[in-house]
């Protein structure tokens, strides 16, 4: 298609590296709509969440046209590529698309992809975190990538007319193909009992090893979990806002306030 300057300008990172096979496929489907910039981690960076490199130099290599590869974590490429890189303010930040699920509490804390879209809204860019969860086989996980990049993009067409809300993002999962349709959820819980490895190095020194073990997935009919566990959508809008106004004016935080008054 022809370029110009009124397309929108997208910015792709995520934490599986930029030769992931989820990020490459949503580049191609998005070079439709509009100028692409593919900043993303050198290498894989899973569960680094929003992790800052500030003890050495960072590097980013040009790799291409308009795809760079920077030794550092997805909050890292953000502010690179917003700082440097990128020709102007991107109209939708897409960190994605992640090879594997980020459903649940837990896994949108520990995540580096749903990180990379946190970062983008702190820094005032429309922000989304896409994962998809492969059909299992005998040679291991399925991806139906073309089919969820071509899903995004309908979502994305959406997103650039009706601007997201400032402050919030959305995380986006989509189980395997074919999808029911689209729900929007809340977040519910996979709670994890990881395996933890004790061993001994040729040397004799102790190390650890932790393992992702089997989680349950907790939650009412309407959270991620359960939703994308019966073959539909999720989209879930997120805030960077985590004050728990359930319990502002609570007896508890009373008593708190309350405990310097009798100390003085």
């Amino acid at each position: 298609m022809t370029k110009n300057k009124k397309q929108p300008l997208f910015l792709l990172t995520n934490d599986d590296g930029y030769l992931s096979p989820g990020l490459t496929a949503l580049a191609k489907e998005l070079d439709q709509l509009g100028r692409v910039y593919v900043v993303a981690p050198d290498r894989e960076r899973s569960s680094i969440s929003l992790a800052l490199t500030l003890r050495r130099p960072l590097r980013a290599e040009k790799i291409s046209r308009n795809v760079y590869a920077v030794d550092g974590t997805p909050a890292d490429c953000v502010y690179i590529a917003l700082r440097h890189i990128l020709p102007g303010k991107p109209d939708l930040l897409i960190s994605g698309m992640n090879l594997g699920g980020n459903l649940g509490c837990q896994d949108v804390s520990y995540s580096g992809t749903v990180a990379a879209a946190l970062q983008g809204t702190f820094m005032g860019i429309p922000s989304i975190a896409v994962s998809l969860i492969g059909r299992n086989g005998r040679n291991g996980h399925h991806y139906d990538f073309e089919a969820a990049a071509s899903l995004v993009k309908a979502l994305i067409e959406v997103l650039l007319k009706k601007k997201l809300p400032p402050k919030t993002f959305l995380n986006i999962n989509i189980p395997p193909f074919p999808v029911k349709g689209l729900k929007i959820t809340r977040l519910g819980e996979k709670r994890y009992s990881p395996e933890l490895i004790k061993k001994k190095d040729p040397r004799g020194k102790t190390y650890f090893w932790i393992g992702v073990g089997q989680p349950r997935a907790v939650g009412p009919k309407n959270s991620d979990v359960q939703v994308v566990d019966r073959g539909w959508v999720s989209v879930t809008p997120l805030q960077i806002d985590r004050t728990a106004n359930s319990v502002f004016n609570s007896g508890l935080l009373s008593s708190l306030k309350n405990c310097l008054k009798k100390s003085r």
